[in-house]
């Protein structure tokens, strides 16, 4: 080791370390505060908004999870069987409801599709038809899509499926950025207007020591810095500097 390079290197440690230390909040920006609150022992906000739990439950309506919920904006075809002057394509507008030939007005938004089905056959069999068929067809969902934030290669909005996991949204957004810590992705969820979040670890996820979690429209996937990470990347960038400012500072 050069000279130069020997009396530089113990000031840039020491710098390091203390940058680390810093790290939870000058890498975490994208955050809200009240999950930094969480992160500390918390296991709620002051202000009761947020709360912290181990599990999130299922969205209240699904099913345990079974069924999707319409959301405004959400476009339904309706095909009633032997009746298809009454066959409609239809767009749940901004509070929630659609219309209708004959029934008129009815809230489809916070229904799962089947409730909705049967609410429908309710509605035509009290007046106009007898044992009505009907389907309900969801053609396209602004409701099931997913914000995934933090430290991913592809921030965004994302749809999911019925089917789809942590695991999966996090592939969705391209995977983990290097400084990720893959123990503090954090979901967020609002289950019957409480707001709820919860921490969980992908490390233990792919390993098999925690069940991979469903994830569902209308959810936020956190993903947290790791101040380690950040530490060694800088510690790995100031290195380099040192080691090419004293290569420059032996050349004759």
């Amino acid at each position: 080791m050069t000279k130069a390079l020997s009396s530089v290197l113990p000031a840039l440690v020491a710098c390091l370390w203390l940058l680390a230390g810093c790290t939870s909040t000058a890498n975490t920006g994208a955050a809200p505060s009240d999950v930094l609150s969480l992160r500390s022992g918390a296991t709620s906000t002051a202000d009761g908004s947020l709360r912290l739990v181990k599990t999130l439950p299922p969205p209240l309506g699904t099913e345990g999870g079974t069924e999707q919920l319409l959301s405004p904006n959400d476009v339904l075809e309706i095909s009633v069987f032997q009746a298809e002057s009454l066959n409609k394509t239809v767009q749940v507008d901004a509070s929630g409801r659609i219309s209708l030939p004959l029934i008129g007005v009815v809230q489809a938004a916070g229904k799962s599709v089947r409730q909705l089905e049967q609410e429908l056959e309710k509605a035509y069999g009290k007046s106009y038809l007898q044992s009505p068929d009907i389907t309900v067809f969801l053609k396209d969902s602004a409701g099931q899509r997913v914000t995934i934030d933090g430290e991913v290669r592809k921030a965004g909005l994302y749809p999911v499926t019925a089917g789809t996991t942590l695991l999966d949204a996090i592939a969705l957004a391209g995977g983990f950025r290097d400084i990720a810590d893959q123990n503090k992705v954090y979901v967020y969820r609002d289950v019957g207007g409480r707001k709820l979040v919860a921490n969980y670890s992908v490390e233990k996820i792919r390993s098999g020591r925690l069940v991979n979690p469903r994830i569902y429209g209308g959810d936020t996937v956190m993903v947290f810095t790791s101040e380690s990470r950040v530490a060694i990347n800088n510690l790995k960038e100031a290195l380099g500097v040192a080691v090419n400012a004293s290569r420059l500072a032996v050349i004759p």
